[in-house]
């Protein structure tokens, strides 16, 4: 007997949505935890990740400074990405094949410069704005295609400017708004940028989201909310934490999909606070306050308080706490863990798949079959 092929199309979409849905549930359900401590380092933390890259810093026995280091997704594969020049660095995200952060050496005049790096220590791009000479020092926390997004500090008025560059010092563009004393950006989507400055009717810390500009800022602080911060962003998605009369004054998680009042409260039953550091665009990463247990615990969000998952049960007994800082397309997880000698690890967690997932993706496997024979 023959199968039509609408019915074989129509019986693959089927696989394809179940195969999507349980593939999602499964980033939420299930990890694989590694830690990425090299061997001959003391502690190590991650903070940025792409689909098969993670970044962060370690402190070797041999260097006793931080180096900036990229990993492929195990202790053996890093990469020092310290250069010549410089005594510490720090990596701090990545996109695609360029990772950024920031060093301090001789080769800085031992102040700390923004850095942005090609995969190796020589491959480097020093992106501190000389062409504002009130900025001493600079720092690069965030990299989407081929912008990055950081600060730098006004050695005249000791306060803290949020920056952008496209690639080069020379590019730098300062955010901070008019009548803001400071500002930070922690991330950007390409386009936007995502950080927190100080309002200037209250001087409370607002999250804050700007186009390009200075004058092309957005405040993303929720009515109910005395202050927030914004620290990454991934499509219209920002995440970031505010507290106020709406928190009972504790610092929760936030997520928002558009402007101010857009936002999702991510605190989830059971903790007292939590920050969000993390987005895909999807879902959201960070960590809280667990109240049984008087610990911080990595967290992963699908979107809401209630689709929270605790990363920290993923790792063996030795680690007391956990933070996760970022989140690839994939679902990748990178962050750090703290042990019971207090020495923290860079570690990713690697969601595995449902094997019901497994399942549909056989029974995908059978239909095509069918359809050959």
């Amino acid at each position: 007997m023959k199968t039509n092929n609408n019915q074989l199309r129509t019986a693959l979409l089927v696989v394809i949505v179940l195969v999507t849905g349980t593939a999602s549930q499964a980033w939420s359900a299930n990890y694989k935890a590694v830690d990425l401590t090299p061997s001959g380092f003391n502690v190590s933390e991650g903070y940025g990740t792409s689909d098969i890259q993670q970044v962060g810093d370690g402190v070797s026995a041999a260097a006793q400074r931080p180096h900036a280091l990229l990993w492929n997704g195990s202790a053996t594969s890093y990469v020092d990405l310290n250069p010549s020049g410089f005594t510490w660095s720090h990596a701090c995200g990545i996109s695609g094949t360029h990772q950024v952060g920031y060093g301090n050496g001789s080769a800085t005049n031992y102040y700390q410069h923004a850095m942005l790096w090609n995969g190796s220590a020589t491959g480097y791009v020093d992106l501190h704005p000389n062409q504002f000479s009130w900025f001493s020092a600079s720092l690069a926390y965030g990299i989407s295609g081929t912008q990055q997004a950081g600060w730098g500090w006004d050695a005249a008025t000791s306060n803290n400017h949020a920056l952008l560059w496209n690639g080069s010092a020379a590019s730098c563009v300062d955010l901070n708004p008019i009548g803001f004393d400071y500002s930070y950006a922690y991330g950007t989507n390409g386009s936007q940028q995502a950080g927190w400055g100080s309002d200037p009717a209250t001087g409370n810390y607002h999250a804050l989201l700007w186009n390009g500009s200075a004058t092309s800022y957005f405040d993303l602080n929720p009515s109910g909310f005395d202050g927030s911060y914004a620290y990454g962003i991934n499509g219209t998605q920002k995440v970031g934490a505010g507290w106020g009369p709406a928190t009972d004054s504790f610092e929760h998680a936030l997520l928002w999909n558009g402007l101010a009042e857009s936002y999702v409260d991510l605190n989830p039953g059971g903790f007292d606070y939590s920050f969000a550091y993390g987005t895909n665009g999807a879902q959201q990463v960070g960590y809280g306050l667990n109240t049984a247990a008087n610990e911080n615990h990595a967290l992963f969000w699908n979107g809401s308080a209630t689709t929270y998952v605790d990363l920290q049960q993923f790792l063996s007994s030795d680690f007391v706490s956990s933070y996760a800082q970022g989140i690839s397309a994939n679902g990748d997880v990178v962050g750090y863990a703290y042990d019971s000698l207090g020495n923290s690890h860079a570690i990713l967690w690697t969601p595995i798949p449902e094997p019901a997932t497994i399942s549909l993706f056989g029974l995908g496997g059978l239909i095509l079959r069918r359809k050959r024979s």
